[in-house]
């Protein structure tokens, strides 16, 4: 027993009646601006993982140096 189209349109009826425009448009820019800045969180968050998986370590030695010491 699904929603038809009829009871989707009277439900956002109801919410415009209710909220108003000029909230709703709100809400939605607000909406948009939290997703864009999580999305941008999450990419500078994996490219900050990629540039320390990719720049070696200065303390830490390979085996061959390891056995260059001894």
């Amino acid at each position: 027993m699904g929603l038809s189209v009829t009871h989707l349109l009277v439900v956002l009826a109801i919410v415009v009646v209710v909220f108003g425009t000029k909230r709703l448009r709100n809400i939605g820019t607000d909406l948009g601006g939290a997703i864009n800045g999580f999305r941008t969180a999450i990419k500078e968050g994996e490219e900050q993982i990629d540039a320390e998986n990719i720049a070696p370590k200065a303390d830490v030695l390979t085996v061959a140096e390891k056995s260059d010491r001894n």
